[in-house]
C-alpha cells in the first residue's frame, strides 16, 4: 500500500511540475509550451507596391491581424480598436509595428488595400499577394479563411479575427482577441512594446 501510494504522488508531482512549467512559460505572454509552430518564409506585396518578405517581422514589435476590405465589421473595429489602443498608449507605441494581411486577395489588391487602410489610419500597412502567396501565408500562421457566397450573389469571407503580437525577432509573443477588453488589450500591447 505505501508503494502504491509513492507512485500515485510521485505521478501527481511530475504532472503538477509540468502543468507549472507550463504556466511558467506563458507568463510574459509567450506560449512556448504549447507545441504549436507559427510562421514561416513568405513573399508578399506592401500596400504601396513593394515586395515584402518574412523579414519585415523583425526588428520592431507587431501586430498583425487577417481580414478583407469588404469584411462589413470585424475589420474596421478591428483597426478602429488598433488605433484607439495606440492612442492610449502615447509615444510608447511609436516603435509599433501594425499590419493588416488580407485573406481575399482576389479582390484586396495594393491599390484597394491602400485606399480602405489610408482612410482608417496612418498605423496600419497592409499586406497582400497572389492566391498562392496569401495560401502559404495563411498556413504558416494557421489562419482559417474560407470564401462564402452570398445569396444575392457574390462572397464574403469567414475568417479568424485574432491580432497576433510578434516580438523584435518576429517571435510569437500572445494574442489578443476580437472583442478583447480594452484595458486587457493596451496591457498586453504594452507588455509587448516593454518585452518584446
Amino acid at each position: 500500500m505505501t508503494r502504491l501510494r509513492f507512485a500515485v504522488v510521485a505521478v501527481l508531482a511530475v504532472v503538477l511540475a509540468g502543468a507549472l512549467g507550463f504556466v511558467l512559460s506563458g507568463a510574459d505572454g509567450r506560449q512556448q509550451a504549447s507545441g504549436v509552430s507559427l510562421g514561416g518564409a513568405f513573399t508578399l506585396t506592401d500596400y504601396g507596391g513593394q515586395r515584402v518578405t518574412q523579414d519585415i517581422l523583425t526588428g520592431r514589435p507587431t501586430a498583425m491581424f487577417f481580414g478583407f476590405t469588404h469584411c462589413p465589421e470585424v475589420c474596421p473595429t478591428t483597426v478602429r480598436n488598433l488605433e484607439y489602443w495606440i492612442s492610449e498608449l502615447g509615444p510608447a507605441a511609436d516603435d509599433l509595428q501594425i499590419l493588416f494581411v488580407t485573406v481575399d486577395p482576389e479582390r484586396d489588391t495594393a491599390a484597394v488595400l491602400s485606399s480602405y487602410l489610408r482612410a482608417q489610419s496612418d498605423r496600419v500597412r497592409g499586406l497582400t499577394g497572389t492566391p498562392e502567396e496569401m495560401a502559404v501565408m495563411l498556413k504558416a500562421w494557421r489562419v482559417y479563411a474560407k470564401k462564402v457566397p452570398l445569396a444575392e450573389g457574390g462572397y464574403t469571407m469567414d475568417h479568424s479575427s485574432m491580432i497576433y503580437l510578434l516580438d523584435r525577432k518576429g517571435n510569437y509573443f500572445g494574442t489578443i482577441g476580437y472583442g478583447e477588453d480594452d484595458a486587457r488589450a493596451i496591457d498586453a500591447l504594452k507588455r509587448l512594446i516593454e518585452n518584446g
